[in-house]
């Protein structure tokens, strides 16, 4: 067909274009209407053989020419409100297709069993090492879905399509796959890039308020983190965003994404400063441990909020961070309608210092029975705290649970 034909920049021409570039893998992310040309911008990467760098002599040059097939894996909620339209748009560019849909909601996807399960039914279909995998959904099904393209058949080429507000901002971008054990969160997994990042506003469209407030944690993380500048815009803007205002969400994923961008172009694999983007996560990876990563009670991005102020809070309290902080951070999320404080989540177990620390003991970042914290010095500042011992923690986790919130 001749519109397979045409050149990257007319397809993207009304697009935002963040570049990824790792030492093995550079790849596009595209902001802007992308479910209008995704057949188009799929088909160009199945046969564009010198923009691939990690698959070149492997998969491309061997495959170039060939009709793109692609393998969907999506969750059924997505597809209710979207499917058609993707559908539309790989059949416009005469895309072969295999739709997998993800037979659970929400983190309990993560698992070895539907990992498994997963893999039996692609294979089934009949993929091969020419084959596109596209992860269509929320940060589960990337997670999910990029473990997949990691693993089978030792690799295959990824698409990241995130659908929700915090995959479009965090999970898809970087190469971090993977799915959760009974000990902690994400503890099976590798380091994988996609070819190519394709982010649509509209599909927030759908998103529940509360998805969307979830995903803002990982926003107001990058201004916290790295850019105080862009945190005073969220508190002017942060309530017009989660209003769903078309320029305040395209500027904030944007921005987001060059600075994950920029953060993963200097540490692919979290030997450093990618390290940083784990503020509040440990907190936040203990309290999903004891909801039993059931997203009835506790969303990924809400743990993220939660353990954000607790970072805060734990950083003040050991003189690393200027009094009042923890206090002017956890009033944003609130003033925004978000949960700061820990016991007004329902856990499936009494919250107390013993069993959040016991939860937090597998976080990856520990070594030899110590504990790594991303600990602010300020807000835009964020600093790697290794070796804190059990019993310290365990204090101040104490005084946190207890006084502080």
């Amino acid at each position: 067909m001749q519109q397979n034909k045409r050149p990257m920049k007319e397809l993207t021409n009304s697009q935002t274009i963040v570049k990824v570039q790792t030492t093995h893998q550079h790849y596009p992310i595209h902001i802007g209407q992308s479910l209008d040309t995704i057949g188009l911008l799929i088909d160009y990467l199945c046969h564009a053989s010198k923009h691939n760098t990690r698959h070149a002599g492997r998969h491309n040059t061997r495959h170039a020419g060939r009709q793109a097939v692609l393998h969907i894996i999506c969750d059924k909620m997505v597809y209710q409100h979207y499917g058609q339209a993707m559908e539309a748009g790989l059949t416009n560019a005469n895309i072969t297709y295999h739709l997998h849909h993800v037979p659970l909601i929400g983190e309990k996807a993560k698992s070895i069993a539907i990992y498994e399960q997963m893999l039996e039914k692609i294979l089934a279909s009949g993929i091969d090492r020419s084959h596109v995998i596209a992860a269509w959904g929320g940060g589960v099904v990337g997670d999910l879905a990029g473990f997949i393209a990691g693993t089978i058949l030792r690799g295959v080429r990824l698409i990241q399509i995130p659908t929700t507000l915090l995959a479009q901002v965090d999970s898809s971008v970087g190469g971090k796959t993977g799915i959760n054990m009974q000990a902690g969160k994400n503890l099976v997994g590798v380091f994988y890039q996609p070819e190519m990042v394709l982010i649509d506003c509209r599909f927030l469209a759908s998103l529940p308020t509360r998805q969307l407030q979830a995903g803002y944690a990982e926003i107001a993380k990058y201004g916290l983190i790295n850019d105080a500048a862009f945190f005073d815009w969220l508190q002017e803007s942060g309530k017009r965003l989660l209003a769903r205002d078309a320029d305040a969400l395209l500027y904030a994923i944007e921005t987001s994404c060059r600075m994950k961008a920029a953060i993963v172009n200097q540490d692919e694999r979290e030997a450093g400063i990618r390290a940083w983007l784990n503020l509040g996560h440990s907190f936040g990876h203990g309290l999903e441990k004891l909801a039993g990563y059931d997203g009835d009670i506790l969303l990924h991005g809400e743990a993220v909020a939660i353990g954000i102020g607790m970072a805060f809070d734990y950083a003040e309290q050991i003189g690393k961070c200027k009094s009042g902080t923890a206090q002017i951070v956890k009033a944003h999320f609130t003033d925004l309608g978000m949960v700061m404080n820990p016991h007004q989540l329902a856990l499936k177990v009494a919250l107390n210092a013993d069993n959040l620390l016991e939860a937090m003991r597998y976080d990856k970042k520990n070594y030899d029975e110590s504990f790594t914290l991303i600990l602010p010095q300020k807000i835009g500042k964020v600093e790697v705290v290794t070796g804190i011992d059990a019993s310290t923690l365990h204090r101040y986790l104490s005084v946190i649970l207890d006084i502080r919130l």
